[in-house]
């Protein structure tokens, strides 16, 4: 199912009206979770079992959501739409261990070598005492 197929119910459902919408599929008022679009509200399993029959050819039925209406919500969440759950469903905000300060770290720097010594006269790399063998 995609957002398209919930788009779809969803015009639906403005076309016929809720209470119309509802009774059409055989859903029941689900209080408390409601999808949120364009700051209009509507129930959740009906436009989702209306949006499978989009995408499936098959109607949902209401069973189906009742007992897993956090994912029925997860769904809808993952497919761009607003959910509004009862307080007694929000999940507790997990908890962060408090930040510790880092000792700073030695980092490795790179060692560039000095490039070698070069005789100016013959090009010839200097030996360690910085006079050319070959010229003096």
């Amino acid at each position: 199912m995609t957002r398209q197929h919930v788009l779809q119910s969803i015009a639906e459902y403005d076309i016929r009206g809720g209470e119309q919408f509802l009774k059409l599929y055989g859903f029941e008022p689900s209080p408390g979770y409601a999808l949120v679009h364009e700051d209009r509200s509507y129930d959740v399993a009906a436009i989702l079992g209306v949006a499978h029959r989009f995408a499936t050819g098959r109607l949902a039925p209401p069973e189906e959501f009742n007992s897993d209406r956090p994912g029925a919500v997860a769904i809808l969440r993952r497919r761009g739409f607003g959910v509004s759950e009862p307080a007694s469903a929000s999940r507790p905000t997990p908890t962060r261990a408090p930040r510790t300060t880092r000792s700073p770290v030695a980092r490795a720097t790179a060692t560039r070598e000095a490039p070698p010594a070069i005789c100016p006269t013959c090009s010839m790399t200097l030996p360690a005492t910085g006079i050319c063998d070959d010229c003096g």
